[in-house]
């Protein structure tokens, strides 16, 4: 089963509370966990930022709509308990509740009016898709087309221009020292399927080896065969195969199961780790997510 949206956990939610007791939020989350019969890879599942779980995420949203529309409250923090409202809406015997039903109540509407989140609900509320995921997704979208855009640019660099790109990259990863000592390493050998080595620390403890590949046809397991070969040749223990394509499937296995280790880098992780690391890109803009800090409040009452 797929993770339940938000607007459909709302229904299951209100009838854990029916009793009428104070429910923790751990309480609710096992519960609906076991009602909705997801796997442990469906509750470890993250939204994009990796900062939530997508299911506790979802539960959030919902207990605020109903907290929203006077369904339920928070009698303490991490508990929640039905209300008067919430027993009414439970004795209608409905299939679900919705935004539609939530609109009825003038608390509710009153939030949907006056909050930025609220009318962008309004807007897409079909979608069932919490504030959070819709601004998630979004950052998603873009991130693919600066990704594309980026790839576009590499694909163009000429094969010195590739080399110091790889460069770059490792250095602001933390390998090679720096750049001037990385790049007295890197290049310089010329061993039968190796492009260059880089020292994995300042100190020069250990060594990565490297083969770099400008392609568009994907990468097949004989050239990862032909680059363990030249690792064993020279006793190394680390390899990194980078390219601007992409890797066939028996490679990636092949890669996955052999000594010594090898870390295959297609074109897409290439320039996610270029984003995700600063090079050859800019902060546009930065925009702050902020939750009330219930803490605060608990020390003030």
């Amino acid at each position: 089963m797929s993770i339940p949206k938000y607007d459909e956990l709302m229904l299951p939610l209100l009838h854990i509370l029916a009793d009428g007791q104070e429910h923790s939020m751990r309480e609710c989350i096992e519960l609906l966990a076991q009602e909705f019969r997801l796997s442990k890879e469906e509750l470890a599942e993250l939204l994009p930022s990796g900062q939530q779980s997508v299911f506790y995420n979802r539960l959030g949203w919902a207990r605020t709509y109903l907290k929203k529309a006077g369904l339920l409250r928070s009698p303490r923090r991490g508990f929640i308990q039905i209300t008067e409202r919430g027993r009414w809406a439970l004795s209608q015997n409905l299939e679900a509740i919705d935004i539609d039903f939530l609109l009825q109540f003038e608390e509710f509407r009153q939030f949907r009016e006056n909050s930025r989140a609220g009318r962008k609900l309004a807007a897409t509320m079909e979608d069932s898709i919490d504030p959070v995921e819709q601004m998630e997704a979004a950052y998603g979208e873009y991130e693919d087309n600066l990704a594309n855009e980026l790839l576009t640019n590499v694909a163009e660099l000429s094969a010195a221009g590739f080399e110091r790109l790889v460069v770059r990259l490792l250095v602001q990863m933390g390998y090679g020292g720096g750049l001037k000592e990385a790049a007295k390493v890197v290049g310089r050998s010329n061993d039968g399927g190796i492009d260059g080595l880089i020292n994995e620390d300042p100190l020069g403890l250990d060594v990565l080896y490297i083969q770099a590949k400008q392609w568009t046809n994907p990468v097949g397991r004989p050239e990862i065969q032909k680059f363990v070969g030249a690792l064993h040749g020279q006793r190394a223990r680390k390899g990194v195969f980078i390219t601007t394509s992409i890797f066939t499937k028996e490679a990636t296995d092949y890669a996955n199961k052999i000594e010594p280790k090898v870390v295959l880098i297609d074109g897409d992780k290439l320039v996610r780790l270029m984003i995700k690391y600063n090079l050859g890109v800019f902060v546009r803009s930065i925009y702050e997510i902020k939750g009330v800090d219930t803490d605060f409040f608990e020390g003030l009452s």
